[in-house]
């Protein structure tokens, strides 16, 4: 049975909260939540665990983020907001290393969190990526912690799209189920997702749905725009420049749409866009498709340029060939854009369609060029589709109602834990 999304997008956790402030451990071990965005590694999973973490202190939790140290000169602590300090964990050489190539760290890394939380244990521990179960399970299990695990991507799925290229390590799909059997609590982002997790045996009693967020203070109608080019409409693509996004998809589509500019905003620093080798193949394809003078990369920008890079777009396209869940629809339809989507992962259950905008087959120039040329044609429809999102965010993926059924799924750990009975047991 796969969990339904409740009011809150909460699936199946309906415990109510009993459990006063909590001290929470957050494990994120290649995501942290103070990278730059944009780069191969740097992305999603990064906003998510900073804005879950901020949202938890916001409701009296303290929070720890436990990250590996990449650089020598970052100290073993610091605070990212009120509430919410990062650890940053020594595992491996302290310098940038591919995540594909971090699960020989892991146990080092399960070590350290051991012999920390042996001093000062949480409450409750919430491990993000399938390295980070693997490294927070050795811990919980030593110390007899409560164990909670969101995957943020699944091998299962990105074998089945990549195939021989998948980078992935060769036992990730074992590990990973491993995570699954020997954890509390399975928090899934989609019900794409739970189907999968049941595939690779995980029961479903064991798994509930809590979807990413949005900051939808951040992300809204109003505020500042970007500039805009000379062409009459624009779409708009944003997220890493890695080929399973789709931006080859977008470029083709182009073809198919005169008087329309595609900007792709993500991927390295502008003064480095010459030396992507992702950024040179796209700009390869524009050419050939006779769109190249109607292609404009942005590189990666600051976060707070992204809200009026979206505001600015007719239209906000996600081709992508498969996505475990997928922020930049929820961003898009926070700030009143309409979005194209490819029909897979997360993206079937973020974007409505026809009221917030259009699910197409993955993969698909033609497709994509149809619904966006609809959806150009007819700016009414536009409109609408952008106030449709915009309520569609604030009443399900706002990180305030994210947050808080989070912490249903905490507490129905906490509250199913055993209780300890015997000399001195009140």
């Amino acid at each position: 049975m796969t969990p339904s999304l409740g009011p809150l997008g909460s699936g199946t956790f309906g415990a109510a909260p009993t459990a006063g402030a909590l001290s929470i451990a957050l494990v994120s071990e290649h995501a942290s939540p103070l990278a730059a965005l944009g780069g191969v590694d740097a992305g999603g999973q990064n906003v998510h665990v900073a804005s879950l973490a901020g949202a938890l202190a916001d409701r009296g939790h303290r929070v720890t983020v436990y990250t590996r140290r990449d650089a020598r000169d970052l100290p073993e602590e610091t605070a990212l907001r009120e509430g919410v300090r990062v650890h940053h964990v020594p595992a491996g050489p302290p310098e940038q290393i591919p995540k594909d190539e971090l699960l020989p760290y892991m146990d080092e890394f399960g070590r350290h969190l051991t012999r920390v939380w042996r001093g000062r244990p949480p409450d409750v521990v919430h491990s993000h990526f399938w390295m980070s179960g693997l490294a927070s399970l050795q811990a919980a299990r030593r110390l007899g912690l409560p164990l909670l695990h969101t995957y943020h991507a699944l091998g299962t799925v990105k074998r089945r799209h990549q195939q021989l290229a998948d980078p992935s390590p060769p036992r990730r799909i074992a590990l990973e189920t491993e995570v699954g059997l020997g954890c509390d609590r399975v928090i899934a982002t989609c019900r794409d997702e739970v189907a999968e997790l049941g595939r690779m045996g995980i029961p479903a009693a064991k798994v509930g749905i809590v979807p990413c967020g949005v900051d939808t203070e951040l992300f809204t109608p109003r505020g500042p725009v970007a500039e805009r080019g000379g062409q009459r409409h624009q779409m708009l693509q944003l997220g890493r420049l890695v080929p399973r996004k789709g931006a080859a998809v977008s470029v083709a589509a182009l073809a198919q749409l005169p008087e329309t500019e595609l900007v792709v905003v993500g991927g390295p620093p502008a003064d480095r866009l010459a030396h992507d080798p992702e950024v040179r193949r796209l700009r390869a394809l524009a050419r050939r498709a006779g769109v190249a003078d109607r292609v404009r990369f942005t590189g990666g920008v600051p976060s707070a340029e992204v809200p009026p890079l979206l505001r600015a777009a007719d239209v906000v396209v996600c081709p992508a060939d498969y996505e475990p869940f997928g922020i930049v629809p929820l961003e898009a339809m926070a700030c009143g854009r309409p979005v194209v989507a490819s029909a897979v992962g997360g993206q079937l259950d973020t974007v409505a369609d026809p009221a917030t905008g259009r699910l197409v087959p993955p993969r698909d120039p033609e497709a994509l060029a149809r619904a966006v040329a609809e959806l150009l044609a007819d700016p009414a429809m536009r409109e609408a589709s952008g106030e449709a999102g915009r309520r569609r965010t604030l009443r399900r993926f706002g990180w305030d109602r994210v947050a808080a059924a989070t912490e249903e799924a905490y507490c129905a750990v906490l509250d199913a834990l055993p209780v300890a009975t015997g000399v001195g047991a009140v």
